[in-house]
């Protein structure tokens, strides 16, 4: 893949995960009452619930930043594989464990999606920085 297409790629992906992200994220500040209502029990711990909202929220911004530049944040994308794998991991084990239901089944595949996507934007990114040095 050449250098210009790699990157227009990554920059495609990192962005439109950035935007879906905040999508999906920035209401989740507002949504803390229907989530008590429509899975409950009633969320307990509120710190817990907003800081997980802020950091994932922090996240879609980077993948935003990413996207401007691809090739200078290479080192950072490995910390992304973990953004996008360690949700889909707990989520499987507490189905296995019966404590989440199977709806939440569905993000956790969705986050697979697009770790594998990243994973593939960084290989093709790494080759072109190794072919250009």
């Amino acid at each position: 893949m050449s250098k210009e297409r790699a990157v227009r790629a990554a920059r495609w992906i990192f962005l439109i995960a950035g935007i879906l992200g905040l999508i999906e994220i920035v209401p989740l500040y507002f949504m803390e009452g229907l989530i008590d209502r429509m899975q409950p029990p009633a969320i307990t711990h509120p710190g817990f619930y907003y800081g997980f909202v802020g950091v994932a929220l922090a996240w879609q911004v980077a993948f935003l930043i990413i996207a401007r530049d691809p090739l200078r944040y290479l080192p950072l994308m490995p910390a992304l594989f973990l953004e996008k794998l360690l949700y889909p991991i707990a989520i499987f084990a507490l189905y296995a464990q019966g404590r989440a239901p199977a709806q939440n089944l569905g993000t956790a595949i969705v986050d697979l999606v697009w770790f594998a996507l990243f994973v593939i934007v960084w290989a093709n990114l790494r080759n072109v920085a190794r072919e250009g040095t």
